[in-house]
C-alpha cells in the first residue's frame, strides 16, 4: 500500500494556522534567537511553530494568541488531575510561605514518607529517586548489568524509554529494514547498537526466540506493559507472561517502564493488573504531580547496588529527592489513593466516549479511524488513546511495527496533519488524540464532536 499525500493539505493548514495564532508565531521567531528551534523539547516544537501558552488550569491552556484550546497532550500525559491541581498547588504554596521547599542538599523524612506511601502502592520494597523517566530507565539498566554481569540489553520496537544511551535505538520504524534494530541519534558508541537486541511486541513467538538466542547474555528486557509513543497500545497477557517466565528461566531483570503507564490505570503500577511483577519499575509522569520527579522501584536486593557500598553510581543528581517535587509526589500518591474508586472508573468511561465520538466523526465523512487502548475482557481499562488509520480495517495494529508503518497506517494524518487541523478548532492532541484527565467532562463531547467533524470533512475534501 503507497504512502498518501498530504503536502497540499498542511500547506493549507499552515497558511491558516499561521493567521491564527500570529502572536505565537512572532514570539516563536524571536525565540529561536536564543533557544534551538524556539524551544528545549522537539516534541512539542511542532511544525510551523508552537502555540505559545501564557496559563494552563484544568483541561484547558490559553495561548498568547488569546485561544482557549482543550488540551488532551496534558504535560506528555502527566497530568491526570489536570494542569495546576488545587490539591497540589496549595500544598506547594503552604511550604514556600513558610520558607521551605528548594533544595538543601541534605536529607529530609519526606524521601522515606513518600518512598514508603510509593512501595505500598506498588508492591515494590524500594526505592531510589532522581528527576526524570530518562535517568530512571538508565539507572535500572545500569542496576540491571551489574547484577547480572551481563551487557546485552533486550527492548521492544518503538518503545520509548527516554533519552538514554540504550534507549535511544530502535525507536523509530526504518521503512525496509528489518524492525527496528537501529540507532536513532548520532553519537552513541557503536558498542551501544550493537549490544541492545530489539523484539517485537506482543510477539510471543518472537520472544521466545530472541531469549533462546540472546537470553543467557541479556542483563535485562525492558519494556512498557502499554506502549505509549509506539501508538498507545496495551501489552497482551500472555505475553507479558512469557516475558515473566522466561526472564526468570535465563536470570535476565525484568524492568517494566512505567512512567507513563503507573498510576495512569489505577493507584499502583500497571504489572498488579496482569499480576505479573517485574525485577525494577519506572516510575515518572504522574507520580511528580507535575514536579520533576522519578524513580526506580523494586528488588531490595538489586536497588542495594546502588548505596554507598554499591558498584552503581545511581546519585540521581543535585536535584534527586528535591523538597518540592516530593511534597507534590506524596500529596498527589496520597490523593490517588485516596480516590481511587472516583477518579480510574471516570477517566475510562469518559475515554471510551471520547474514542466513540472521535471514531464516528470520521466514519460521517467515509474515513475509517480507530482509537486504541479500548477495554478488553482480559485487559485493563485505558484512559490513553492514540488515533491510528490503518488502510485495511481488519488489520489488527497489536504493535508499533503497525502502528508506526506507513504502509500499513496513515501515519502522517495521525500525527502533523490531525494536530493542525484540530488546532485550529481549539483542541490541542498528540498523536491523534491523548491522555483524558479528571477536568474533562462530558460537556466537552461536543466541542470535541464538531472539532474531529471539521477536521474530517477538511481531511475528505483533499483526498
Amino acid at each position: 500500500m503507497n504512502t498518501i499525500d498530504h503536502s497540499r493539505l498542511l500547506a493549507e493548514l499552515y497558511s491558516e494556522y499561521e493567521q491564527r495564532f500570529p502572536r505565537s508565531a512572532e514570539l516563536n521567531r524571536a525565540n529561536r534567537k536564543v533557544l534551538v528551534n524556539g524551544g528545549s523539547h522537539n516534541l512539542r516544537l511542532i511544525e510551523p511553530f508552537p502555540p505559545i501558552i501564557r496559563t494552563a488550569r484544568g483541561a484547558r491552556i490559553t495561548t498568547e494568541d488569546e485561544h482557549s484550546i482543550l488540551d488532551f497532550w496534558q504535560g506528555h500525559y502527566a497530568n491526570i488531575l489536570g494542569h495546576n491541581p488545587p490539591v497540589v498547588t496549595e500544598a506547594l504554596r503552604d511550604v514556600f510561605s513558610r520558607g521551605q521547599g528548594l533544595q538543601t542538599g541534605f536529607v529530609h523524612q519526606l524521601q522515606a514518607e513518600t518512598a514508603e506511601v510509593l512501595c505500598r502502592r506498588t508492591g515494590t520494597e524500594c526505592v531510589r529517586f532522581t528527576t526524570s523517566g530518562s535517568l530512571a530507565t538508565m539507572y535500572a539498566i545500569l542496576l540491571a548489568r551489574a547484577a547480572t554481569g551481563r551487557d546485552r540489553v533486550m527492548k521492544v520496537g518503538g518503545g520509548w524509554h527516554g533519552a538514554q544511551p540504550w534507549g535511544l535505538v530502535g525507536i523509530r520504524y526504518h521503512n525496509g529494514k528489518r524492525h527496528f534494530q537501529f540507532s536513532d541519534t548520532e553519537g552513541l558508541p557503536v558498542a551501544i547498537r550493537e549490544e541492545v537486541v530489539v523484539t517485537r511486541f506482543n510477539d510471543t513467538e518472537m520472544l521466545v526466540d530472541h531469549f533462546k538466542r540472546f537470553g543467557s547474555e541479556t542483563a535485562c528486557f525492558i519494556l512498557e506493559p502499554f506502549v505509549g509513543a509506539g501508538g498507545g497500545i496495551l501489552a497482551d497477557r500472555e505475553y507479558l507472561q512469557t516475558a515473566r517466565s522466561l526472564s526468570r528461566k535465563y536470570g535476565t531483570v525484568l524492568i517494566f517502564d512505567e512512567v507513563i503507564a503507573g498510576f495512569r490505570f489505577h493507584a499502583g503500577i500497571l504489572a498488579q493488573l496482569y499480576e505479573v511483577q517485574p525485577d525494577l519499575v519506572t516510575l515518572a509522569k504522574i507520580i511528580g504531580g507535575g514536579m520533576p520527579l522519578a524513580a526506580v522501584a523494586g528488588r531490595a536486593d538489586i536497588l542495594k547496588l546502588a548505596g554507598t557500598s554499591g558498584s552503581v553510581r545511581f546519585s540521581g543528581g543535585t536535584y534527586s529527592g528535591h523538597p518540592a517535587s516530593l511534597l507534590a509526589a506524596k500529596t498527589m500518591i496520597t490523593h490517588l489513593s485516596e480516590n481511587e474508586r472516583i477518579i480510574y472508573p471516570y477517566i475510562t468511561s469518559l475515554t471510551d466516549k471520547v474514542r466513540d465520538t472521535v471514531e464516528r466523526a470520521f466514519a460521517a465523512h467515509g474515513i475509517y479511524a480507530r482509537c486504541t487502548g479500548r477495554s478488553e475482557p482480559t485487559l485493563p481499562a485505558s484512559s490513553v488513546s492514540t488515533v491510528v488509520f490503518p488502510y485495511d480495517p481488519q488489520h489488527p495494529c497489536k504493535s508499533p511495527e503497525d502502528t508506526m508503518n506507513p504502509h500499513i497506517c496513515d501515519v502522517e494524518l495521525s500525527n502533523r496533519v490531525l494536530q493542525l487541523a484540530l488546532l485550529l478548532e481549539d483542541v490541542h492532541v498528540m498523536h491523534g488524540l491523548g491522555a483524558i484527565c479528571t477536568e474533562h467532562s462530558e460537556t466537552d463531547l461536543k466541542q470535541i464532536e464538531e472539532a474531529y467533524g471539521r477536521a474530517a470533512e477538511r481531511i475528505s475534501r483533499s483526498r
